[in-house]
């Protein structure tokens, strides 16, 4: 099993800010780990709906007993509400939490046929876009086979919703942006992983591109995004060495819990 890394680094950039911003109590408690990806889609739903929280980072090697109180698994994200003494876990479980209470602004389409689509498109993200990217951070180039599966897998699971995007854009649905593209934002941020290491090139969907140009510059995932050290939380990935849920949930070929 790999070794935990000897440090465990801060957010940095613009996210340190935004932890700075939100260290005093609230009702709303975000727990959350600066390097996860399903931290940041949920964190990104808090920055577009501009809630006052609580943001409280979590080691994952050295878990807060206060965490554990509340939720024996440790497992981020975490949104606590304290005056209603309730939890929600699970990244789109809070996405649509947040929606519910806190209804504007709507992050859902308008059309009730597109919020049908959308509940698919979000399945799609979870089962088929996030593990197909975990497997091709797996695959090893020493491996040209399995390298290749992986490339060809990702490729058509991020062409697929990328090509069903709305014609003139610039969000999934059109001028608003939605809990489809805050689900898929992390992944913006993180595809560099996987173009400097595994040879993945945007151009491959020109879609995808166009799209991920326009969140990854968005004020709430600028804000939630710690690009410098990824790279060196995601080195487990690129050895094929975590035992991480996701990590043997992407070997196995299974969506990520």
């Amino acid at each position: 099993m790999a070794a935990k890394p000897a440090s465990y680094p801060a957010a940095t950039g613009r996210a340190a800010q935004t932890v700075a911003d939100h260290g005093a109590e609230e009702e709303l408690v975000f727990w959350g780990a600066w390097f996860c990806p399903f931290t940041q889609r949920s964190w990104i739903t808090l920055e577009e709906k501009s809630l006052k929280y609580q943001y409280r980072e979590v080691n994952p090697y050295d878990k807060p007993a206060e965490l554990l109180g509340i939720s024996p698994k440790g497992l981020v994200p975490i949104l606590q509400n304290t005056t209603t003494n309730t939890i929600t876990t699970d990244s789109l479980a809070i996405l649509h939490n947040l929606q519910a209470t806190h209804p504007s602004p709507n992050l859902l389409p308008p059309a009730p046929a597109d919020q049908a689509t959308a509940e698919d498109w979000l399945a799609h993200i979870n089962t088929t876009v996030v593990p197909s990217f975990f497997r091709l951070m797996q695959a090893q180039l020493s491996n040209s086979s399995q390298l290749t599966k992986a490339l060809e897998e990702f490729t058509a699971a991020i062409a697929l919703i990328s090509n069903a995007r709305q014609e003139g854009g610039p969000f999934f649905y059109g001028e608003e942006i939605s809990l489809v593209d805050i689900a898929i934002a992390p992944w913006t941020v993180r595809d560099f992983i996987i173009r400097e290491f595994r040879g993945w090139n945007r151009d491959a969907v020109p879609k995808w591109k166009e799209w991920a140009e326009i969140l990854e510059v968005r004020e709430s995932v600028v804000r939630t995004t710690s690009v410098k050290k990824y790279v060196e939380f995601n080195g487990t990935f690129l050895r094929d060495e975590s035992y991480s849920q996701a990590a043997k949930a992407a070997r196995s070929g299974l969506a990520i819990p």
